[in-house]
């Protein structure tokens, strides 16, 4: 087993783990076959400019015991700090490997969030392609503080080991973080909308076009309301620039 904290590397204050896919599934697998607690989030370059602000998720993040970049952004200011990130770990991607391997070891799943019943689609769909897995519980992301109290004793009591959770950012890191003592013994990640890309409710870019690091393109073309959200990549490609040249002095 490789040591993670070894391969962490600064991004503006947010230290990424520069893994593969294979280390990372590696690391979620060893924390699930010991049944250790683990928190782990996908960060890309809006989530590294919302930490800028907000200290308080900047905090959460450095907390996790595994960040991978997801982001294209991610592997740019990589190689613009001189840092070498094996390649781009996609949160959808890592799902999905994970889940094949949760049907392979048979290992049980908790979904949470999402609007209603996509993450069942999720499931559905997911099974006919791949097969089954334990499914520990389904919950779409909008409950009271009494449901709130219901979900958590389920993901414990039914023995949970994968807990998605699929909020939007920040929300879903935070939600954990200041739940993980009450969950149990899982390994929980923050997945933003994979369920709906899951469900086949919003498509992901074609092959050719996650390779080149132009799926945040076909995101904005077929979500044109995402604009606000896609400006954050120029403001980060600046902010890293400026980030670099203040290392410098």
């Amino acid at each position: 087993m490789f040591d993670i904290k070894k391969s962490a590397r600064n991004i503006m204050g947010i230290n990424v783990h520069a893994i593969s896919m294979e280390q990372a599934l590696e690391f979620a697998l060893d924390k699930i076959e010991r049944k250790e607690p683990c928190m782990t989030a996908t960060p890309n370059a809006e989530m590294i400019m919302l930490a800028q602000k907000d200290k308080e998720f900047a905090k959460i993040l450095n907390s996790c015991d595994m960040l991978i970049a997801d982001g294209a952004g991610i592997i740019w200011a990589g190689e613009q700090l001189g840092y070498h990130f094996p390649e781009r770990v996609a949160g959808a991607d890592f799902v999905e490997n994970l889940l094949k391997k949760a049907v392979e070891k048979q290992i049980s799943v908790y979904f949470l969030g999402g609007a209603p019943k996509v993450a069942m689609k999720a499931v559905e769909r997911f099974r006919e392609k791949y097969g089954e897995f334990p499914l520990a519980g389904i919950h779409d992301g909008y409950f009271d503080e009494k449901e709130e109290i219901k979900i958590i004793e389920e993901i414990k009591n039914r023995n949970t080991e994968i807990l998605l959770v699929g909020m939007g950012v920040p929300k879903q890191e935070k939600w954990i973080y200041h739940n993980k003592d009450k969950l149990g013994n899982v390994f929980s990640i923050g997945i933003g909308g994979v369920f709906d890309v899951m469900a086949g409710v919003v498509p992901r870019a074609p092959k050719w076009m996650q390779k080149n690091r132009l799926e945040w393109a076909y995101r904005l073309f077929k979500q044109p309301q995402r604009i606000h959200r896609v400006m954050a990549i120029p403001k980060f490609m600046i902010k890293i620039k400026n980030w670099k040249g203040s290392k410098k002095k």
